[in-house]
């Protein structure tokens, strides 16, 4: 069953492309035709990439790496943030920091550096030990990097994935994403080219509500894939405790055994010496030789 229906897609306009004179050849196999100058998009076709791109999300999410969604478009900002951040994926919502994936050690010192500060904001030592203009500014440096790297703090390390909305407006990205061979997952409308990315998904990306409906769908599908983890390593718990107490049962029994087998081996030791003794004091006791009878006329003799 399809994660998003028709009529859903349909709903939220996720069918109007843009004008014809902007279109991008490319897109000729998504577009279903043109009314009034504006291509349609084939919806049914959409249908099926989300369904692909879910797939591969929720594939993604249950093997513990990271997604990040990127979305800096006025009407996808607050959206984005509040769908992806129920799912506890990194995103950037801002503008796009340059080298943030190809030069991502220094992303992480600045990172770092934003973690020192409020370190050191919650000492009262520091506090007192500086004016108020230093404060201030050590404040707001604080809530620069909050704004542009606050989102991906804890994304220790290159995520596995990037999903775009609008790859012309964030065609950086992709460059930075096709450098490293990241996968990416896109919304591409008629005027991009899909192949620039391994999971294309055919939609309007200028409408709030269009990329709504797309964006809750894969991150839905995130969710499932990081439950399904954490039953998976729920049932590995249970599963080796219930082999270590198999496993002590186990060995209580060998012990158990063990002793009963020394009991008997020194019983039958013991029997065995015992033995031994009784033979040797047998072969050992003198005998007496009698020898032939006297007759009645060597006794008078």
């Amino acid at each position: 069953m399809s994660r998003v229906s028709f009529e859903q897609l349909l709903d939220a306009g996720c069918h109007f492309g843009h004008l014809r004179r902007k279109w991008n050849p490319q897109m000729a196999q998504y577009i279903f035709m043109e009314k009034n100058g504006i291509h349609i998009i084939d919806l049914h076709k959409t249908v099926e990439k989300i369904d692909e791109a879910c797939a591969a999300a929720k594939q993604i999410a249950k093997s513990g790496r990271k997604i990040l969604f990127v979305a800096t478009k006025k009407q996808a900002k607050d959206t984005v943030a509040e769908l992806v951040k129920a799912v506890g994926m990194p995103y950037v919502t801002e503008r796009w920091p340059g080298g943030m994936l190809t030069n991502f050690t220094t992303i992480r010192k600045a990172v770092k550096k934003m973690s020192d500060i409020d370190r050191m904001m919650a000492s009262e030592d520091f506090l007192k030990s500086i004016s108020k203009r230093e404060k201030l500014q050590i404040e707001r440096e604080r809530a620069k990097l909050e704004k542009t790297l606050g989102s991906i703090s804890d994304l220790s390390r290159l995520p596995a994935a990037v999903f775009i909305v609008d790859i012309l407006k964030e065609h950086i990205a992709v460059a930075e994403a096709h450098r490293l061979n990241i996968p990416t997952f896109a919304i591409v409308d008629t005027n991009s080219n899909p192949n620039l990315v391994d999971f294309p998904i055919p939609a309007n990306d200028d409408a709030s509500k269009s990329i709504s409906v797309i964006v809750k769908a894969v991150c839905d599908a995130v969710a499932e894939g990081l439950e399904e983890r954490k039953m998976d390593k729920d049932n590995a718990t249970e599963d080796e405790a219930e082999e270590s107490a198999e496993y002590s049962n186990v060995s209580d029994d060998e012990e158990e055994e063990a002793g009963n087998g020394r009991t008997k081996e020194g019983v039958r030791k013991v029997k065995d010496v015992t033995g031994e003794e009784g033979e040797e004091g047998r072969r050992k006791r003198p005998t007496i030789k009698r020898g032939p009878a006297k007759t009645a006329d060597a006794k008078r003799n």
